[in-house]
C-alpha cells in the first residue's frame, strides 16, 4: 500500500534528479517517446498499461502514430506522490 502524501516542491526537485528525460509543471511529470513506427509505440503501452494496473495506478496519455505522450500525476491528492515517480522508472526501464 502506498502513502497517498504529495510531494513538496523540494522532494519533487529532489525526485527529478532521478529521473530522465521526464519534465515537471503543472503539478505532473511529463515525458514523450518516439518510436520507430506504431506497433512499437503500441506495444510499449501495452506493457505500460500491465505495470500501470499492478500499480492501480494510471497515466494520461496520448499516441499518435509513434509518438507516446504521458503525464503523470495523482488525482487523489493534487499533485504527485511516490507513486507517480515509481511508475515513470518503470516506463524507464521498459523502454530502455
Amino acid at each position: 500500500m502506498y502513502l497517498m502524501k504529495a510531494l513538496s516542491e523540494t522532494e519533487i526537485q529532489e525526485k527529478m534528479s532521478t529521473i530522465d528525460g521526464w519534465d515537471y509543471q503543472n503539478n505532473a511529470i511529463h515525458t514523450t517517446l518516439e518510436f520507430d513506427n506504431f506497433k512499437d509505440a503500441f506495444s510499449v503501452m501495452t506493457r505500460i498499461a500491465f505495470e500501470a494496473e499492478k500499480m492501480n495506478h494510471h497515466p494520461d496519455w496520448s499516441n499518435v502514430y509513434n509518438t507516446l505522450t504521458i503525464s503523470l500525476s495523482t488525482h487523489d491528492v493534487d499533485g504527485l506522490t511516490e507513486k507517480d515517480f515509481e511508475l515513470a522508472k518503470i516506463i524507464d526501464a521498459l523502454v530502455s
